[in-house]
């Protein structure tokens, strides 16, 4: 009997496991859990890539082409995220296609723009604040002039990069203050601590492509 019940548990323990994995390995949207650790200076887009891509495979998600939603000087960050939809870790819809990534109908708040992990990002009133998410976009995802960090490149007191809201608020109600892609510019540069005196840590989303 003792061993009839340690099957069914390894059963029941197994084929909860495999739903986690299931629910998980749909991942396409995340919020990085660490930056670069040097800013804005992120190796350029092949390496905000790379790092979005390392970080979905370390939380378990192998198999998918991942982009970071960052503009350049001759790059739309909307251009580069794929079709849709995208859900995040817990499988909530973020939103169905580019265009209404870029709406009001879009599903980004703090509760759901979460990290590789599944977890919360600290928001506005959390210690450290980090809402601040690297764009260089205008509020339709297209490249926003001199506002990139060099295409992400630089981490030095020159230079500035447009950054949204992960928790779609800011000091008051306006439109910039509640965007998740087109906040503010940063101030004093694109140095990990010029990025801090706003409330950021040099932290981006990421999408799969496919």
């Amino acid at each position: 009997m003792r061993r009839l019940l340690l099957v069914a548990a390894t059963a029941i323990t197994a084929a909860t496991a495999g739903t986690a994995l299931s629910q998980d390995a749909k991942m396409s949207f995340f919020v990085t859990s660490v930056g670069s650790g040097k800013g804005a200076d992120l190796g350029g887009l092949k390496g905000a890539d790379a790092h979005c891509a390392s970080l979905a495979e370390a939380a378990g998600v192998t198999g998918k082409t991942w982009h970071a939603y960052l503009s350049t000087s001759d790059t739309d960050a909307r251009d580069r995220i794929g079709k849709g939809p995208w859900v995040n870790a817990k499988g909530v819809k973020i939103a169905d296609d580019v265009a209404s990534l870029h709406s009001d109908a879009n599903g980004i708040t703090k509760q759901t723009a979460l990290n590789e992990k599944g977890e919360v990002v600290n928001g506005r009133g959390d210690t450290p604040n980090r809402h601040d998410m690297l764009t260089g976009s205008k509020p339709d995802g297209t490249k926003i002039a001199d506002q990139t960090c060099g295409d992400w490149t630089m981490s030095g007191a020159e230079g500035g990069a447009m950054m949204g809201h992960h928790d779609r608020t800011g000091l008051d109600d306006s439109t910039a203050a509640k965007s998740w892609n087109s906040s503010h510019a940063s101030r004093g540069g694109c140095s990990q601590e010029a990025l801090k005196g706003t409330g950021g840590d040099g932290l981006f989303y990421c999408f799969a492509t496919d």
